[in-house]
């Protein structure tokens, strides 16, 4: 077996066997593992939004927690708008009507540009957040691993861009078990602590005696109020998924991904509130070592017996597969984009496993440098999240008015007051959001989102020049240029001489060009060229400081400067050793003539592999 086949079986063991294109349409996604992949960041998020509300109530005393439940409400009512809301998008964009596509068609480019940047930072760190968060519920329960919290974000990112890379429904299915198992787990959790409460057998909390004190809700004011609805707008990330991800549905799409979306409202609702009510009822007080939610089931099930462990590792796992969400959403959008010319086009790409795999792997390593950057902490992590999405948010039902008053059918009325009720409310999120946080470092994400925007307009003024320049319109060919080839050579052995036989198919202009390093080697290429030579001049280059490059380079710009209208061919004879380790005992003086002439007008570079048997 060569390199190249043991290459790719390495890549098969990890990524799977290719996938031909005919049966991209079974690797849709049903409502049940719909809900697994694009529903997992709604879903997960209750599991620390909760906590982020009471992380600044607390500051106002144990008294103050009790704002706790009011402000979850308000934000259950936000998120069944909003919910409801893209699922009027979804019906309206049957076949995928993400905030980029919305905004672009409906308020301009420049929109639709903010919306899809606001989506791929939030992607990145829908991805960062969710690792850091799993990490922390794995390290509530196994104290232990705590300094390990980067290493372990670190591996959860690589599993999860391996399982991706797989493609769309085999990721489905890896991540559909835990999911349900989250759901299962956390609604017994919920049912369990509400029958404890009503029946008075509700344990104290350890970790109420220590809670700080204060004066109570009237010393936390109104903007640390606002700040305490900010972080637990957390629960509403991950809305907009299912409507980016209608045309990975199976048909018929839209109505799948509608009842998809229906279901992650109800059930995001009914879990978020239960969490919220349960850490009222039971006084839990957020502290640095320990999440919310374990607290929470040590108090339920009395203790770290099984039915806590069964919560934390369901737990730890919906949060870690939270993020793939952003997989699923992340390169289909920027492959979208790309396919406007606003990103790389290599986003474009499907890889063997019909995954958009450029962008499965950029999404991972730009949340594997967060994870680093900011050292796995959810908490320094959480204040540069929601800017984004609420961006996003308020465009999409934006242009959704728009689009209904343009269309104007009938019942347009009332579809438009519905979404311009999700554009006001998402608009008041997105202030509310960006100026309690915007000394926490949510500023960068409010400068990324505009540098993004100018990149994207870049990429796409070089693709619409090189389009120009490439196009056949007004062309007109020139007469043929002649061809001059000029072949280095490091002595005479075999590789040389078919190279040479080859050369002068191409020109009857060749010249073979040999760098004088070692008078004795120069001398017995000379003896060798006259009976090897086949009848090319051998031109001799004096190179008093023993360098290669610096007299070649300076010959083939003579023999340029000499026919400034012509081709200049360099001809490169190449062994190519049959092993892959082979090539790090030979010198690569190939590969770093052809980077020093990639760039020079009217010069080809072309090599004359000559493979070797061992």
């Amino acid at each position: 077996m060569g390199q190249e086949s043991a290459l790719v079986q390495l890549k098969q063991i990890f990524i799977g066997r290719p996938i031909p294109s005919e049966l991209a349409h079974h690797e849709r996604l049903s409502k049940t593992t719909g809900l697994a992949v694009l529903s997992s960041d709604a879903l997960s998020s209750v599991a620390y939004a909760t906590e982020e509300v009471l992380r600044v109530l607390v500051l106002g005393g144990v008294a103050a927690t009790a704002l706790v439940t009011p402000i979850s409400a308000v934000i259950a009512v936000l998120l069944v708008v909003v919910a409801l809301s893209y699922r009027q998008t979804i019906m309206a964009y049957p076949a995928g009507g993400g905030a980029y596509i919305v905004a672009k068609e409906n308020l301009g480019t420049m929109y639709g540009l903010v919306a899809a940047a606001s989506l791929l930072v939030d992607y990145i760190l829908t991805v960062a957040v969710s690792v850091a968060a799993g990490v922390a519920a794995l390290t509530s329960a196994v104290p232990r691993l705590h300094d390990l919290r980067v290493e372990l974000g670190l591996a959860f990112v690589l599993i999860l861009m391996l399982g991706n890379l797989r493609g769309i429904r085999e990721s489905g299915l890896i991540f559909a078990a835990p999911t349900y198992f989250f759901i299962v787990t956390l609604m017994v959790l919920v049912v369990v602590g509400a029958f404890r409460f009503f029946t008075g057998a509700v344990p104290p909390a350890p970790e109420a005696a220590v809670a700080s004190g204060g004066a109570g809700v009237g010393a936390l004011g109104a903007f640390l109020i606002l700040r305490a609805f900010a972080n637990g707008c957390t629960a509403m990330t991950g809305v907009e998924a299912v409507s980016n991800g209608v045309p990975a549905f199976k048909p018929p799409e839209a109505k799948n991904a509608a009842s998809t979306l229906a279901t992650m409202a109800v059930l995001a609702v009914t879990m978020f509130m239960g969490i919220t009510l349960l850490a009222h009822a039971y006084h839990i007080m957020p502290v640095d070592n320990e999440t919310v939610v374990s607290q929470l089931a040590r108090a339920v099930f009395g203790g770290r017996g099984a039915p806590y462990y069964l919560v934390q590792v369901a737990t730890m796992l919906i949060l870690v597969l939270a993020a793939n969400t952003a997989y699923a959403d992340f390169p289909r959008l920027a492959s979208i984009v790309a396919r406007d010319r606003f990103l790389p086009r290599q986003f474009m790409n499907q890889g063997d496993r019909l995954a958009f795999s450029n962008g499965i792997v950029a999404l991972s390593g730009v949340a594997a440098v967060l994870l680093l950057v900011f050292r796995g902490d959810t908490h320094a992590l959480i204040p540069l999240y929601m800017i984004g999405v609420f961006v996003s948010f308020t465009l999409s039902q934006s242009g959704m008015v728009l689009k209904w008053k343009r269309e104007a059918t009938r019942g347009w009325q009332g579809h438009a007051i519905f979404n311009a009720v999700g554009a006001l409310l998402s608009a008041i999120v997105l202030v509310v959001v960006a100026v309690t946080k915007f000394m926490e470092g949510a500023w960068v994400i409010v400068a990324i989102i505009p540098l993004l925007v100018i990149w994207a307009r870049a990429v796409f003024h070089h693709y619409q020049k090189v389009a120009e320049q490439l196009s056949l319109e007004d062309y007109r060919p020139e007469d043929l240029r002649r061809n001059t080839v000029v072949v280095p050579v490091g002595g005479i052995h075999r590789a040389v001489v078919e190279a040479l036989r080859y050369a002068t198919t191409l020109s009857k202009d060749v010249r073979a060009v040999y760098v004088d390093i070692d008078p004795v080697a120069t001398a017995h290429t000379r003896r060798a060229w006259e009976q090897w030579g086949q009848g090319v001049p051998l031109i001799v280059l004096e190179s008093p400081y023993r360098s290669l490059m610096e007299p070649l380079l300076d010959y083939i710009e003579k023999v340029d400067d000499e026919r400034p209208d012509d081709f200049v061919t360099v001809l490169l004879p190449e062994f190519v050793p049959r092993r892959w380790w082979h090539h790090l005992l030979h010198n690569q003086s190939a590969l770093l003539i052809k980077a020093a002439l990639l760039f020079k007008r009217h010069t080809v570079v072309t090599s004359v592999p000559f493979h070797l048997k061992a």
